[in-house]
């Protein structure tokens, strides 16, 4: 698959995704626990179909540290046993903040309250700034096809 658009090649890619991408390296010093984030971001992208950026996070994760039993489970978490409670809680937030639209009501009190049971206030924000921004980085690369299998780990980070 080719890329519609190399956006390392086009002027005003560069400028605008400079600033972008800065605050996605931003996102890391939040405090959230690194697995948690790159699990929320892998989620995420999964749902939105972005190669890309399940590429990176598979990646990302691993490089980590992070075992290929949790990654692999991911698109499957509520049934499987590796994840903690935290995580099952970020997760689910995510996926109801990615699915806003089809969901027609947001996220659910339910599930914020959830996530609030095992994230502070500062995590909760950090959770909700990471879904916002996965969401926006993975619309980027669907909408203009960006291909996945060469990432290389620590290239964003």
């Amino acid at each position: 698959m080719d890329a519609r658009l190399n956006y390392s090649a086009v002027p005003t890619a560069g400028k605008a995704l400079k600033h972008f991408m800065s605050a996605g390296k931003a996102i890391g010093d939040l405090p959230l626990p690194a697995a948690t984030q790159e699990l929320v971001a892998l989620r995420v992208s999964q749902i939105n179909g972005c190669a890309a950026c399940v590429d990176t996070h598979t990646k990302e994760a691993a490089a980590a540290g992070e075992t290929l039993a949790r990654l692999n489970l991911v698109a499957v978490w509520r049934e499987a046993t590796v994840l903690t409670e935290a995580e099952r809680a970020a997760l689910e937030l995510a996926e109801e903040g990615t699915r806003v639209a089809a969901a027609g009501r947001g996220v659910s009190d339910a599930v914020w309250a959830y996530a609030a049971e095992h994230h502070d206030e500062e995590q909760l924000t950090a959770l909700v700034i990471l879904v916002a921004f996965m969401n926006a980085v993975n619309r980027l690369n669907v909408i203009t096809r960006q291909p996945a299998g060469d990432y290389e780990p620590g290239r964003f980070h």
